[in-house]
């Protein structure tokens, strides 16, 4: 897939998908590609009571830098904040690394939020809607 031009959108998920239990992160995000500049909204799903089972991302931005080395990758860091449950004035910071494949949005991944983490997860492209 060769690179797109101009503003683009993206949609992946990080996470292991097939694990019961599993955290995954839903990104749906437009991406400038002149400047590598991302914003989106985000989602952290999990198969646990309310509520854990379902975590909104604000305010979602983030950037995609190139390797230099070996075969062409990106690096996307990607940051905002959630709401904690119940709300209160704190509010609890996400951010995500991914190292993704160079015309696609798969690769591998972590990210963390709150006092959770989860690393070294697969990244899967999704079609946008």
């Amino acid at each position: 897939m060769a690179e797109k031009a101009g503003l683009y959108r993206v949609t992946f998920d990080v996470g292991n998908e097939g694990e019961p239990g599993a955290p995954i992160l839903h990104v749906q995000a437009l991406v400038y590609a002149p400047t590598g500049r991302i914003t989106g909204t985000a989602n952290i799903t999990q198969a646990v009571e309310p509520p854990g089972d379902n975590i909104e991302i604000h305010d979602l931005r983030g950037e995609i830098r190139w390797l230099g080395e070996g075969p062409a990758k990106r690096l996307v860091a990607l940051s905002g904040f959630i709401s904690p449950d119940p709300p209160s004035e704190l509010l609890e910071g996400f951010s995500a690394s991914l190292e993704i494949e160079q015309g696609e949005w798969r690769g591998e991944g972590s990210f963390k939020y709150g006092a959770r983490e989860v690393k070294d997860v697969p990244v899967t492209s999704k079609p946008c809607e």
